[in-house]
């Protein structure tokens, strides 16, 4: 028995750089394997934490961008916490259990748009309506998409006062809670910016105000060495592409891109067609990784073109092809209903269905 049980440890020592060496090959093809999804519920921790433990960590997932928003216990600002949120014990269990994993976790707070949606106002403009870019527009007359008001979600005036004040003490409590130095503000789909009737940014060049915003987030993480994320469609001429306005800008933020600090991760998301911009955000010096959505094959050919990025690029370029990052819309409760019950969603439509066929090109590439 003695010799069996040695025999059995050499061997499994002999086998660790084998393991190691697939790894980090993993890593020189495809650096970042990302998934972006809500925070879970507290009722939903248990199954999160197993999706976490048996699911992505073993298809070799390296980042988690966790959607939280208003889902957490906020000491410093307890008024925009939602009804029965995450605690600082439970987000400690998810960044504990992904540290165990090699999974770095960004939170993430919408910051500049998305104060909004359909007929409800998000916390930070239901208590501070002063912040509201628009608050001639009132989300109580929604009407679906498009409307009278052409409302479809809210922002905050980046050139109030007091609205960093605010919006950084919830950044930096909730890195914090994670342990992180990694933070995803959104900022996509931001169609109110310099508005006319803002006092402040009436008459603005919107890339300016954009470019300034992301910017003076940015350099608040870059204080205690913190790296900012945003998604990447406000940096994309929707006009020029063909792209238009929802995975591009047609309100001329586009410029924005020549104007931000260029260690922000760009988040390069198309859904229906796998567009390329990631070559144009890596030549403007900029990491990215493409975002996929609900449709597999889309997914796999964004994957096989990041990875023939990384091949094809020069020296100074190859690294800024990072990878990967499949997107969940939906709560993270519902999704995992879903993903553990294969019957309840469409093969060939789903985020679930694109997630395990991510799951399994990983694993083969391992």
């Amino acid at each position: 028995m003695k010799t069996t049980f040695f025999a059995t440890f050499v061997l499994c020592l002999t086998l660790l750089p084998t393991f190691a060496q697939a790894q980090s090959k993993l890593d020189s093809i495809i650096p970042v394997r990302g998934l972006a999804i809500a925070a879970p519920s507290v009722k939903g921790m248990p199954l999160f934490l197993k999706f976490i433990e048996e699911e992505l960590a073993p298809a070799h997932f390296n980042l988690l961008i966790l959607r939280v928003d208003w889902n957490y216990d906020y000491a410093s600002h307890p008024e925009l916490k939602d009804p029965n949120p995450l605690t600082r014990e439970d987000v400690r269990k998810i960044a504990d259990l992904c540290r165990k994993h090699d999974i770095r976790v960004a939170p993430q707070i919408n910051l500049l748009g998305h104060q909004s949606w359909a007929k409800t106002t998000h916390a930070l403009l239901r208590e501070y309506p002063e912040f509201d870019e628009t608050p001639h527009v009132h989300t109580e007359d929604y009407t679906g998409w498009p409307n009278p008001d052409g409302l479809y979600c809210k922002s905050y005036c980046p050139l109030h006062p007091e609205v960093h004040k605010v919006v950084f003490e919830l950044v930096d409590e909730l890195t914090d809670a994670f342990e992180t130095d990694l933070f995803h503000a959104g900022m996509d789909e931001v169609f109110y910016l310099g508005e006319d009737k803002c006092p402040r940014c009436s008459g603005r060049d919107k890339a300016e105000l954009f470019a300034g915003e992301v910017t003076t987030i940015r350099n608040h993480l870059a204080l205690t060495g913190k790296r900012l994320m945003i998604w990447g469609d406000r940096l994309i001429d929707g006009k020029t592409t063909g792209i238009g306005a929802w995975e591009a800008s047609m309100n001329n933020t586009h410029r924005a891109v020549d104007l931000i600090p260029k260690d922000v991760f760009i988040c390069d998301w198309h859904y229906e067609r796998p567009d390329q911009t990631a070559v144009y955000f890596a030549m403007k010096g900029f990491d990215v990784a493409t975002c996929p959505w609900r449709k597999p094959e889309i997914a796999l050919t964004q994957l096989t073109d990041m990875i023939r990025f990384r091949q094809s690029a020069t020296a100074q370029m190859q690294p800024r092809f990072q990878g990967i990052i499949e997107t969940v819309w939906s709560g993270a409760d519902g999704f995992l209903r879903n993903y553990y019950n294969p019957e309840t969603y469409n093969q060939d439509v789903s985020d679930a269905a694109t997630l395990r066929k991510l799951m399994d090109a990983y694993k083969q590439m391992h």
